[in-house]
């Protein structure tokens, strides 16, 4: 199974992105994965797919590759693996911070030649 997802999160992987990965339905991914209404983050389990650190009981259900592959190997035994995490398009506020960033360095060159 060779697969790539694009997600929006630092490389991380949301629900969709591990649904198209695992060839499974939407309703098996939260079944597959460890939560638990009553608890924010539930201890490690190496039989269900482990979601990252969540400080709000709210917050987007975000998946490692890493830990994708883990589960889709010993669980669900998928054997060949691979799963590459594109980069996403910079966002508007990425490229502010390029130009900002630039135009920075540009000043301290400048400063730089003229001490």
């Amino acid at each position: 199974m060779d697969t790539e997802a694009s997600t929006e999160w630092n490389g991380l992987m949301d629900i969709e992105a591990v649904q198209k990965t695992l060839n499974r339905s939407r309703a098996s991914i939260y079944r597959y994965a460890n939560t638990d209404p009553a608890i924010l983050n539930s201890p490690y389990d190496p039989t269900r797919l482990n979601p990252e650190l969540r400080l709000h009981k709210d917050d987007v259900l975000l998946f490692h590759p890493n830990e994708v592959a883990r589960f889709a190997k010993d669980v669900l035994k998928i054997k060949n693996v691979t799963i590459e995490v594109l980069e996403a398009a910079p966002t508007p506020t990425q490229e502010l911070l390029q130009a900002i960033l630039a135009e920075l360095q540009s000043i301290h060159q400048l400063l730089k030649e003229r001490s």
